[in-house]
């Protein structure tokens, strides 16, 4: 297999520019992937990499060899597409061989890659099958062992669960995974679902408006996000941000926020006397309090949804919306106000002019 490295690309159509400057290095073996919101160009970026795309400036390198102007076909990478693109009038055999028959391999050579990558996607029982005759989980299996049978230096995949329901989503991220382990390949995968991110990543690289805002561990980026959008876009709730200014006095610091609500600060906390923040803290690190106290808000509730094991509470804190996940079966009513205890060590603060996550 191989790495693949991105330096300062730039990508523009016409005068409109979607890639600012991206740079992400990985490494061979290494499940990347690329996630942001619609229109971050990370599948652009994908598309740079396969050669479906012209590089406007800068360079890809595959394997240490700059692959900048080599049509698709000579890359040596494999894609698999959000619509599978089968060909309907062929069988799952046929489908999966089509590369190995335009490249004129051997027919023994053919029946055995094929045979071994159906083994690996449990698609043994289905070659003689058409697409039509498949589940939505199937057809994508065949889509990713015709990319198998190629044997590339790196797979790349474009958003490829989107289109599945959500349990059978869950499934083919496990089956994704344990690929990748059997395969020991590089894999660059895109995708727009930040826990399809979490779960399935070695590394994420978290893009937005066309740059790389982090590039991280999925239990990095989840604590020590860099900036406000990283810290709102990864996890799920996503991250409450209360807007304030920080307050110090005798030896307490708080963010005093709308009306004059003071959110807790632990002792050490970063900042400057009266600079603008944002307060972050995770939907799980509220914690009911027996009484109000020095270290408690007051959060007024509005909508409670039980999801089973959790309760997830849409609330008012400092009049900012704001999402709080407790484990314990409470028997919370719309309008209630209940004190709160963040959990300090989890909270972040963000300075509200850069974005950028202050640092003790």
């Amino acid at each position: 297999m191989a790495s693949v490295e991105i330096r300062n690309v730039f990508k523009a159509f016409g005068s409109t520019e979607v890639l600012h400057g991206v740079s992400v290095d990985i490494q061979n073996e290494e499940f990347v992937v690329l996630v942001g919101p619609s229109g971050c160009g990370k599948s652009t970026l994908l598309r740079m990499i396969a050669g479906l795309e012209e590089i406007t400036k800068g360079d890809i390198l595959i394997g240490g060899r700059q692959v900048n102007n080599l049509p698709p076909k000579d890359r040596d990478v494999a894609m698999v597409f959000q619509n599978y693109a089968l060909y309907p009038h062929m069988t799952v055999f046929d489908n999966m061989a089509f590369s190995l028959k335009l490249a004129k391999a051997p027919k023994a050579e053919i029946q055995e890659r094929v045979q071994r990558a159906a083994e690996i996607l449990n698609l043994s029982d289905y070659l003689e099958r058409y697409p039509r005759q498949l589940s939505g989980g199937q057809r994508q299996r065949v889509a990713m062992g015709r990319a198998i049978v190629r044997d590339p230096l790196v797979f790349l995949f474009d958003e490829p669960l989107s289109n599945l329901d959500a349990k059978l989503r869950v499934q083919m991220r496990a089956e994704i995974k344990a690929l990748h382990h059997k395969l020991r390949t590089t894999v660059v995968y895109v995708t727009h679902d930040q826990v399809e991110a979490m779960t399935m990543a070695d590394r994420i690289v978290v893009m937005h408006d066309g740059i790389v805002e982090q590039v991280g561990d999925p239990i990095t980026l989840f604590d020590t996000p860099d900036n406000l959008f990283v810290a709102g876009f990864i996890g799920s709730p996503a991250m409450n941000l209360i807007p304030g200014r920080i307050g110090r006095r005798d030896g307490r610091v708080w963010v005093e926020a709308r009306a004059g609500v003071r959110l807790p600060l632990r002792p050490n906390a970063p900042g400057q006397q009266g600079q603008e923040v944002v307060y972050g803290v995770r939907p799980k690190s509220f914690q009911i309090a027996p009484s109000p106290g020095d270290d408690t808000v007051d959060m007024t509730v509005g909508v409670v949804e039980p999801t089973g094991d959790e309760i997830e509470v849409i609330a008012k804190v400092a009049g900012e919306q704001v999402c709080a996940v407790f484990t314990d079966r409470l028997a919370l009513k719309p309008e209630q106000t209940v004190a709160v205890r963040p959990q300090l060590d989890s909270v972040h603060l963000f300075d509200a002019g850069s974005g950028k996550r202050l640092v003790a």
